[in-house]
């Protein structure tokens, strides 16, 4: 892709103030404050929760990259054959091992593997099985008896295996070739419960144990015939784990030097390590598989009990930001004002000025305009569609309705009534297929769906909930929040609904995009709150709040280009204030900085 330099030279754009157009790698000079600046994107490095494995253990082995890795044996108690496959949201179980085991290592991909330290016999830890996708397959035995070691390779026919324990530290390394395995030059430092990563011909070895039971932070590279010492870890630590190669790798975990569990990470460029953002939990005896330093994944391990969780290391990601748009034409909330559309074409429509509204206002990224009016002034109804074919259900005006319109781009038209007349709802999907989710006061589990024609009831959700929010299509929706204080969230595949990860923060009145059930944004509510946090098929992930806490919101968009408007601010009962969401965000620096 062409730089800013390749499109349009070096010269220096003369601009008075910032320059809101400026590119990525463009300087321009500040006329006003008489000053040269840049932009760049801002950029962050972090750990996000995943979903957990279903068989939480300890002393597990792990291979692969974070969106495919494989998890097999462990201790839960007690040891397992249990082997589950992770395709970048969920785990899933396929074929055990043939040998239950802990204190497992290995090495390759969640296709083709090796796992290593299984004791075929009492005592003798040296079985190997070999993974191809579908089962495993016990093969030759290696030469040095180990458990708790480390292994480099990329398949289940060529890696390496190091380091380890059985009732002496080693440090010897074994190469497999596909059939046999070959001692080769061993570890400076022995140790076990250690970090591998690498390939066969270029491995890393960091931290671990080594005699008389110290915890290490020696780091060791391989190049094909000899390991050599190079730069230490920043914390000493065993039972830690990691990924990535020679050149660049990740250490997470394990147990610190005060012999508490840690939460540290630390990334290594190939010639030294650095202190990055922490573990959410702090864990060791866990797993770990990733591709390099910006891309990684945390399994298992324990934290005092055996754990389950997983975490998933992304590094230089955008960070997104909220900034103040264009005021709606008339200020109002209360349970909450209608939307659908895009940032940039969206519909506003009911709520509370007071009195109850039938106001619609259309957006156009710039400016809101006042459009057709609702045949029904009421608030608290759900809405779904587009700013061209939009459908508002339900609501108060004052006492529950069921009334239904439909917006064809320029007016609403009366249709088919909800089967429960019902407000403070929670609507999703389009104008020819939505949901009705729960709703009214007190608090309702019913669920109706349109068929571009008539509403039909369909399953409840497990919770009853009022002041929701919902996202997704008929066939696969998410619901979450509710009452002041709700965090709950559930999960439709069309038939029924399932309990998952709860919001960081329960609230009610929020503001919700319109993405999928994978993919969607929860902001404001009842404090009045501020939070922003977005769902990512797994759990809620905090991300930059709202610039001015509110509650009973309306919203819409995506969740890099979210739209929040309207609600109740502190001292404003009828807001008319916008923001917009970006998912990527920029900083202005001056070029002396």
């Amino acid at each position: 892709m062409a730089t800013y330099k390749d499109l349009v030279g070096t010269a220096v754009r003369n601009n008075a103030g910032n320059l809101t157009t400026a590119e990525k790698g463009q300087v321009w000079f500040d006329s006003t404050n008489r000053d040269f600046k840049y932009l760049f994107p801002n950029l962050l490095s972090s750990w996000r929760t995943g979903n957990s494995l279903n068989t939480a253990r300890r002393l597990l082995g792990g291979v692969g990259i974070k969106t495919a890795a494989l998890a097999f044996g462990g201790d839960t108690p007690p040891a397992t054959a249990n082997t589950e496959s992770y395709n970048g949201t969920n785990w899933t179980e396929v074929s055990n091992l043939n040998t239950a085991a802990n204190s497992l290592f290995g090495f390759g991909t969640y296709t083709s593997a090796i796992a290593a330290g299984l004791n075929p016999g009492p005592g003798a830890y040296t079985g190997s099985e070999s993974w191809d996708g579908s089962s495993w397959t016990a093969t030759p035995t290696y030469n040095n008896t180990r458990f708790d070691g480390a292994g480099a390779g990329v398949s289940n026919t060529s890696g390496i295996i190091f380091g380890g324990y059985d009732s002496t530290f080693k440090n010897n390394a074994e190469t497999w070739n596909g059939s046999s395995w070959t001692e080769v030059a061993d570890l400076n430092s022995a140790r076990y419960a250690l970090m591998g990563g690498g390939t066969q011909t270029a491995a890393i070895a960091a931290g671990g144990e080594v005699p008389p039971a110290v915890r290490s932070a020696v780091t060791e590279t391989w190049n094909g015939s000899a390991w050599t010492e190079v730069a230490d870890l920043n914390s000493s630590r065993k039972n830690n784990n990691g990924n990535g190669t020679t050149t660049s790798a990740l250490v997470y975990g394990g147990e610190g030097p005060s012999a508490a569990r840690t939460t540290k990470t630390e990334s290594w460029n190939g010639s030294a390590w650095t202190e990055v953002n922490d573990l959410a939990t702090g864990r060791e005896q866990l797993a770990g598989a990733g591709a390099d330093n910006t891309s990684g994944l945390a399994f298992g391990g324990t934290t005092g009990s055996n754990t389950g969780a997983t975490e998933e290391w992304s590094a230089n990601a955008p960070v997104g930001a909220w900034s103040t748009g264009e005021s709606l034409n008339t200020g109002r909330e209360e349970f909450n004002i209608g939307g659908a559309g895009t940032q940039t074409a969206a519909l506003a429509f009911g709520g509370l000025t007071p009195p109850v509204s039938a106001l619609t206002e259309k957006y156009n990224g710039t400016s809101w305009t006042e459009t057709g009016d609702l045949n029904k002034a009421r608030h608290s109804g759900g809405g779904a569609g587009t700013q061209t074919a939009a459908l508002y259900f339900g609501g108060d005006a004052p006492a529950p309705n069921a009334v239904t319109e439909l917006w064809d781009g320029s007016s609403w038209t009366e249709v088919n009534d909800l089967n429960t007349p019902r407000g403070y709802a929670a609507g999703c999907g389009i104008a020819t297929a939505a949901l009705m989710v729960s709703g009214n006061y007190p608090a309702q589990t019913n669920v109706e769906q349109w068929n571009g024609t008539n509403w039909t009831e369909v399953n409840d959700v497990n919770t009853a909930v009022y002041r929701n929010a919902a996202a997704g299509t008929v066939a696969a929706a998410i619901k979450y929040a509710g009452q002041t204080s709700n965090a709950q969230t559930e999960l439709w595949n069309g038939s029924n609904w399932t309990e998952v990860g709860d919001l960081n923060t329960g609230r009610g009145g929020v503001g919700g995009t319109n993405d999928s059930y994978t993919n969607a944004l929860c902001f404001g509510g009842t404090g009045p709150s501020a939070k922003n946090e977005q769902w990512n098929g797994a759990s809620w992930v905090e991300l930059g709040d709202l610039n001015t806490g509110r509650f009973t919101v309306g919203g819409t968009g995506s969740t890099t280009a979210g739209l929040c408007f309207g609600g109740r601010t502190p001292g404003t009962p009828h807001s008319a204030v916008v923001e917009e969401w970006s998912g990527s965000s920029t900083t202005i620096k001056v070029l002396t900085d």
